[in-house]
């Protein structure tokens, strides 16, 4: 099929209406799908099943229309068609999907499981985390229906008396494929929500998993008990693999097991053994693609592959000369190389864990080989536009990853500048290849700089720089070295040693003050301006109307978020879980009144919900005030400060804390007081007195009034009952708007006195969905509701934001960016 015909025969007219269809379908199904994932409740099925039909209908409607001639209102019937059909087929998929989720009687109880592990267990510092394929379910001896697919978590393991007791194994003989029965208990998937966050229950979604839980391993719990031992299995092979890798590091040198993480990465895929740190160094040089199983990887393999393939498919047919099996008489050795190359990358893509990024990879490769091997000559945008819609037929949710974005703009970009045509003439071979790497790692970098900035809030300045040094080096040598390591595991410690100058590199260029730029999340309308904009540049155009991409970069380069006008202040909770952390925001001024949980050794609210949040709105936080010392409040503190330089520290941990040494902070003490842009701040507790006779450290909680004329939100930390009537006594108008909840509902907080003297308009709890305190008890909440105050908790809201212009509404992060995967928690008992 060619598009390059004469349009004076009517073949050139036929083969013009088929591409204007088949073009207008393409778009049509990538339209579509994008439509269905703006639902924020989905249709009952019927309603896609009458899409379905009425997209069969305008099928119809479109081939009658073909024979009246007007090609251009065929075009656009095909287009409706196609959008209806995958419309229709999305949301089917969707409630089917949605049909398994978890019973909610079945929340929080403990369940009986019997079934497999699926994928490769992965390691952390606390225990480890699987994908379990249940078989059966029990709840007190009744069968029961659960997802077919959970996700678990292990937490340390089973203290036995004897260790080869198969009833009471250790949880470090966790295996791929090994058949278990173990008690778990489960909820429905659910995760922080924040603005401009990353969606951990899409995530959820998109891998098939419907529930999460841990295993019960507590004394009065039924042992867990492996039943059988698997079989061999791909995943169990990449387990094996990881292990030995990990395992062959010298346990006492830091670098070698760095480097041995990398390279466990690279051969099975496993993203949890590189270290934080590297993968800081990594997204401020822009080599985060290439230090994990990505799509280069893969197309590189498959050219590799294909040219190995061909190669050896030709000595074949050399050697059998005229003979009839000689595989080049029935398979011609191009045929053969480019079927090889993808089947090889596919299996690739399957040891490395055959993640949602390889299959992408996988599928786009496989409709570029199968065009090519159909003998069909398309445009490349109609090739690049068949790419799309397969891989959202196999994934429509993908749409919404940030590495379909990245890696279809790089294909389309790279198309449309046809760097096979850049080549330096008269150049050597390694110039060459130099010259075309050079000019494409450019054009990918101005097309795609835009859109970093509008996914992630950040780019790399070095980014062209390292990955020139990078794209080879991990391509030719380091990654080679490490998949060769599987056949000879001395290979795998070489290619750790080839990591070494070039870590040494990226940290170099990492540690320059302007590696990466960072910016405001701007709307939609200046980022696709912006990104048309970096496309422009990057095209093989005339100069001039390059140039006139510069214009479309300004919206998005200036960008500037509202503020709160002067004399006005807005309160930000964010959905950090089980803690507490409140941006505050005036007209120029940014507090932080604390800075959530730590979740585990490896990971905190700070990485992973504040730093990005703070990022997203631009801010630079003037004070970082925490309320006391407990973990829930500070655990993300150290990398508030790591990325907040100029942010002064107010506080009442102790002078020994480990944050001292990060950045000292000041004493809060009842008095202090400040103004920011009319805005003002007082600190009402503790005393100096009470450092040194408070025995809790609740006790010390920093309790924060912030007012706006006869606007007024308290933060009170963890205050509990005696400091509660303390500050009721002392203060003759405690009144507020706004009352952060002390303690996140403990029944040790919220006293009626206290209630009554703050006469608060709105409550707000931070805390996490279904933690073990139980917060906000019953007891708190119905004392709230019987005085008239609103609560609004972080598990059915996510991040909360009030403004002082706008007393009466509290807006929620859920409601306002509501789809269908969302979860969508019971009220707590007791609330409104």
């Amino acid at each position: 099929m060619a598009f390059d015909v004469h349009e004076g025969s009517t073949g050139a007219a036929t083969l013009r209406w088929r591409g204007q269809a088949l073009a207008a379908a393409l778009a049509g199904w990538v339209l579509g799908t994008a439509l269905q994932l703006q639902q924020g409740a989905l249709w009952p099925a019927g309603r896609y099943l009458a899409l379905a039909m009425a997209a069969g209908a305008v099928v119809v409607l479109a081939l009658w229309h073909r024979s009246r001639r007007p090609v251009a209102g065929a075009a656009l019937l095909w287009l409706l068609a196609a959008a209806l059909a995958a419309f229709a087929v999305t949301g089917g998929r969707a409630q089917h999907r949605l049909a398994q989720q978890l019973a909610p009687a079945l929340e929080g109880r403990d369940v009986v499981l019997v079934g497999t592990i699926a994928r490769m267990p992965q390691r952390s510092a606390v225990g480890w985390r699987f994908r379990f394929d249940v078989d059966e379910a029990r709840l007190d001896g009744a069968a029961v229906r659960l997802p077919p697919r959970v996700q678990l978590a292990w937490y340390g393991s089973v203290s036995t008396a004897d260790e080869t007791d198969a009833a009471r194994p250790l949880a470090a003989d966790l295996r791929a494929g090994d058949r278990w029965q173990l008690t778990a208990r489960l909820k429905a998937p659910h995760g922080n929500q924040n603005p401009h966050g990353f969606d951990y229950e899409l995530w959820l979604w998109e891998q098939g998993l419907r529930a999460t839980g841990y295993v019960r391993t507590g004394p009065r719990d039924t042992p867990p008990r492996r039943l059988a031992v698997g079989g061999w299995s791909v995943e169990r092979w990449r387990q094996s693999v990881r292990d030995r890798i990990l395992g062959g590091a010298n346990a006492q040198d830091a670098d070698a097991r760095r480097f041995a993480g990398i390279v466990a990465a690279l051969v099975t895929g496993d993203q949890n053994v590189i270290e934080r740190a590297d993968w800081d160094v990594f997204r401020a040089t822009g080599v985060a693609h290439l230090m994990s199983i990505s799509g280069l990887h893969i197309t590189m393999f498959s050219w590799l592959a294909v040219a190995l393939v061909g190669a050896l498919w030709r000595r074949l047919g050399r050697w059998a000369g005229s003979a009839r099996w000689n595989p080049c008489l029935w398979l011609p050795a191009p045929t053969a190389a480019l079927v090889g190359g993808v089947a090889l990358a596919a299996g690739y893509a399957l040891f490395s864990g055959w993640g949602v990024p390889a299959q992408r990879t996988v599928l786009m490769l496989a409709t570029f080989a199968g065009l090519r091997l159909s003998g069909l000559r398309w445009p490349w945008w109609l090739t690049w536009l068949l790419a799309c819609a397969v891989v959202l037929a196999a994934d429509p949710w993908a749409l919404l990853q940030a590495g379909f974005w990245l890696s279809f703009v790089a294909v389309a970009i790279l198309f449309a500048t046809d760097s096979r045509a850049s080549g330096a003439r008269g150049a050597g071979a390694g110039g060459q290849f130099f010259i075309k790497l050079l000019r494409e790692q450019w054009v990918v970098t101005l097309a795609l700089t835009p859109l970093s900035l509008i996914l992630f809030g950040q780019a790399s300045v070095v980014g062209l720089l390292a990955n020139l040094l990078a794209i080879p080096w991990v391509t030719l040598l380091v990654t080679p070295l490490a998949l060769a390591g599987v056949l000879w595991a001395p290979l795998w410690q070489a290619a750790g040693w080839a990591l070494a100058p070039l870590a040494w590199v990226l940290q170099a260029l990492a540690a320059w003050p302007w590696a990466s730029v960072q910016m405001a999340a701007a709307p939609l309308l200046p980022g696709v301006a912006a990104v048309a904009g970096g496309v422009l540049l990057a095209l093989r155009w005339p100069w001039p109307w390059r140039l006139a991409g510069v214009p479309l970069l300004l919206p998005l380069l200036l960008w500037q978020p509202a503020r709160p006008p002067a004399g006005q202040f807005e309160l930000l909770a964010a959905d950090v879980g089980q803690g507490s952390a409140v941006v505050v925001r005036t007209a120029g001024h940014t507090l932080l009144y604390d800075a959530g949980p730590r979740y585990s050794l490896e990971s905190d609210a700070g990485h992973r919900v504040l730093v990005p949040l703070l990022r997203a709105f631009g801010e630079r936080v003037d004070m970082l005030l925490l309320s006391h010392r407990d973990s829930d409040h500070v655990g993300g503190a150290r990398a508030i400060l790591a990325t907040q330089p100029g942010a002064s520290v107010l506080s009442s941990i102790e002078d020994d804390h480990e944050l001292q040494g990060t950045r000292p902070a000041m004493r809060c003490q009842a008095g202090q007081q400040w103004t920011w842009d009319g805005v003002e701040f007082s600190v009402l507790h503790p005393d100096a007195a009470d450092y040194a006779t408070a025995a809790k450290s609740n006790a010390l909680s920093c309790v924060l009034r912030v007012r706006a004329g006869a606007r007024v939100a308290l933060l009170v930390g963890d205050i509990e009952t005696a400091q509660e009537l303390r500050l009721a006594a002392r203060h003759d108008d405690l009144r507020a708007d706004v009352l952060l909840v002390p303690h996140h509902g403990s029944r040790t907080s919220s006293s009626a006195p206290f209630i009554d003297a703050v006469q608060p308009r709105w409550a707000l709890v931070q805390s996490g969905y279904r933690n073990r305190f139980g917060h906000p008890a019953p007891a708190v909440l119905a004392r709230y509701a019987e005085r008239g105050a609103r609560v609004v908790d972080s598990p059915r809201c996510g991040a909360m934001r009030w403004h002082s212009g706008r007393p009466d509404v509290v807006r929620c992060q859920r409601d306002e960016a509501r789809r269908y995967w969302h979860h969508e928690p019971m009220p707590p008992i007791g609330g409104r």
